[in-house]
């Protein structure tokens, strides 16, 4: 699949939700905040320990480094770690780190380790900072989130937080494919859960993530007849050009919008320059608010197969699902207004939003979990070689992961159904 592949990377577009009532602050913790800025160096710290560290999905040595180091961090503040195999092939084990305490509230907070990255680029772009921003691969999507988990667990130890029955801190491997390595893991883990808190990054300037696209790929492969290109080019079925009509045929579909769009992602054609191609295919990825646009897709792509424009050729479509859309819903808005509320009691405003990158949290919210996605730090340039992370959002962020997991923890909210 990558001889010679085509590679069309989108960044998700901040898509703004209607404005919300202002809620009444919360409380400033001066002990909690004390705690952050205190936090904050050692945090940026490990961020860069583990940015410079290849780990795009697949490295397997690399997600084992960073597990290892986070781990480590975890194991130390008491929790007990399961590195769990991954659910399919050429994965890094996942890892589950979980800690028992006296109270109510179960809190299952979701990571991600891998990145969209290849091996090699750490090197080539390692983690520096400006006055405003970090950069790095992967410094944002999503190991800022990840780090800013591992930081606001160490407060909490460090300030003998016990108010909670569980905390389970999943950080998985394989989320930039669609979690083919986590999917039964997530299931067992959110029906053992009260809420789950996302560690994706927030948007710019400073937004948390209340609903999410779905996403799938669906493939178009043809196959032809090869022939010689300057001999005999008539007794060959020229599959890429089948492919042309069939992408062609496809092209009814939106690219951008804060609905259905459907863009060519991955493309590959032949061999050799000197011959006609006998296979072709090509990649769409998809991204649906309403899960029933996945199947309507799904037909079309279907219905397009059936004609051909090439003679002798045929057409296959298969899909390749991965998450689900995170839908607007109250259980999440509850989440949103509680930490909007924690945000305002130390002067600063965070709003609601959302775009076309999907993560585990629908997969909660599909088990009927409440879910608050983009947490962690507000950052850019996702999936490329500007990736950011703002700066002045490491502490109000850390604060709030901090409090949201303080509150849940004694008080956990009631299911989605």
């Amino acid at each position: 699949m990558r001889l010679k592949t085509i590679m069309l990377a989108g960044a998700a577009g901040l898509l703004a939700l209607p404005a919300f009532a202002a809620p009444a602050a919360a409380p400033k913790d001066a002990k909690v905040w004390a705690a952050v800025e205190a936090a904050k160096p050692g945090e940026l710290k490990l961020l860069e320990q583990v940015v410079d560290i290849d780990s795009g999905t697949g490295d397997v040595a690399g997600g084992r480094k960073i597990a290892a180091i986070l781990s480590e961090r975890l194991k130390a503040l008491g929790f007990s770690i399961e590195s769990v195999k991954a659910e399919a092939d050429g994965l890094p084990e996942n890892t589950v780190a979980t800690l028992t305490g006296t109270g109510k509230g179960r809190v299952l907070l979701i990571g991600h380790i891998d990145t969209v990255f290849e091996p090699g680029t750490a090197a080539k772009r390692p983690f520096r900072m400006d006055a405003d921003k970090a950069y790095g691969p992967g410094v944002s999507d999503e190991k800022g989130g990840v780090v800013e988990g591992v930081t606001a667990l160490t407060i909490l130890h460090d300030q003998g937080f016990k108010d909670f029955k569980q905390i389970v801190f999943l950080i998985e491997t394989s989320e930039e494919r669609g979690s083919p390595g986590t999917r039964q893991l997530i299931d067992k883990l959110v029906k053992d859960a009260d809420v789950e808190l996302n560690m994706e990054p927030g948007d710019t300037p400073d937004v948390m993530t209340v609903w999410r696209k779905g996403s799938a790929s669906f493939q178009i492969s043809v196959a032809g007849r090869a022939a010689h290109a300057g001999i005999a080019p008539q007794e060959g079925r020229n599959a890429a050009e089948e492919l042309i009509h069939q992408l062609k045929a496809d092209e009814v579909f939106p690219k951008t919008g804060d609905g259905l769009t459907v863009n060519l992602t991955l493309m590959q054609a032949g061999t050799r320059a000197n011959i006609i191609p006998d296979v072709a295919s090509a990649t769409l990825n998809v991204r649906v608010r309403d899960k029933a646009d996945l199947e309507n897709v799904f037909a079309t792509l279907q219905k397009n197969a059936a004609t051909t424009l090439i003679p002798d050729t045929k057409v296959t479509v298969s899909r390749e699902p991965s998450f689900p859309p995170l839908a607007e819903n109250p259980g999440t808005q509850a989440l949103a207004a509680k930490a909007e509320a924690i945000y305002a009691g130390i002067g600063k405003t965070i709003t609601r939003g959302g775009n076309g990158g999907a993560s585990e949290s629908a997969l909660a919210y599909e088990s009927g979990i409440p879910a608050l996605d983009g947490l962690g730090p507000a950052a850019g340039g996702f999936h490329s070689a500007s990736e950011y992370l703002l700066l002045d959002s490491v502490a109000p962020r850390l604060y709030l992961l901090t409090k949201l997991i303080q509150d849940l923890g004694h008080q956990p909210p009631p299911r989605l159904k």
